[in-house]
């Protein structure tokens, strides 16, 4: 007779492949995908390095896992913040105001995972997160349209250009110095996104003023 999990024994088994996980992002916030190591991981997580082994055979299942969780972690909360909008400008204003605003509440993470140099079977990862951020403002932009917020355009490209203004601005090379600044310049870098959609006064209309959910 096959063996089954019991249910104690799926959240057991449930429960530390997340504190693995939260231990990969924490070496990650501090020292890059670089520092997600299975030895520094382990440790941080207080289990033997053979037991994170067991849910992944290397560094690369293991930095996989943590690209994978942080996507999905930051679209639902481009996703919440836009839902509670009242129309489709200001979703479209909270997606990118909630996404530049965790990204400098973690800087490091967020430029590891979007950024960072790695290894090239990481690629197809870490682009599988860039492309989800492309999709979800893409949508927002063409119900924008739709709804006569904003000039006709093509929305895909709109969002892979807006994806790329972001990272740019707020976490990559070019990126300045945020301490202190983080509010202004979020507000300033979704005042020159929506001015480049097609909104004219997004300031007057109060776009720039959204709740943001949570941290990186």
């Amino acid at each position: 007779m096959p063996y089954r999990r019991t249910e104690n024994v799926v959240r057991r088994l449930a429960a530390r492949h997340a504190a693995i996980i939260a231990a990969a992002r924490e070496a990650a916030s501090e020292g890059g995908m670089a520092a997600v190591q299975i030895a520094a991981v382990a440790q941080r997580a207080g289990i033997a390095a053979g037991t994170v082994y067991r849910y992944f055979p290397g560094k690369t299942d293991l930095v996989a896992a943590l690209l994978t969780e942080i996507s999905d972690r930051e679209i639902d909360a481009l996703r919440r913040a836009a839902d509670v909008a009242p129309g489709p400008l200001s979703a479209l204003s909270a997606a990118i105001m909630t996404f530049g605003t965790r990204a400098l509440r973690n800087r490091r993470l967020a430029f590891a995972a979007t950024a960072e140099p790695v290894d090239a079977e990481l690629d197809a990862t870490r682009l599988s997160f860039r492309k989800a951020l492309a999709a979800e403002f893409s949508a927002r932009i063409a119900a924008a349209v739709a709804g006569g917020h904003l000039p006709e355009q093509d929305a895909t490209l709109a969002g892979a250009a807006l994806v790329g203004l972001l990272i740019e601005a707020l976490i990559g090379p070019l990126a300045q110095h945020a301490a202190g600044r983080e509010r202004v310049l979020v507000q300033s870098l979704t005042l020159i996104a929506l001015r480049g959609l097609g909104v004219a006064d997004p300031r007057a209309r109060g776009l720039v003023v959204q709740t943001v959910v949570g941290d990186l």
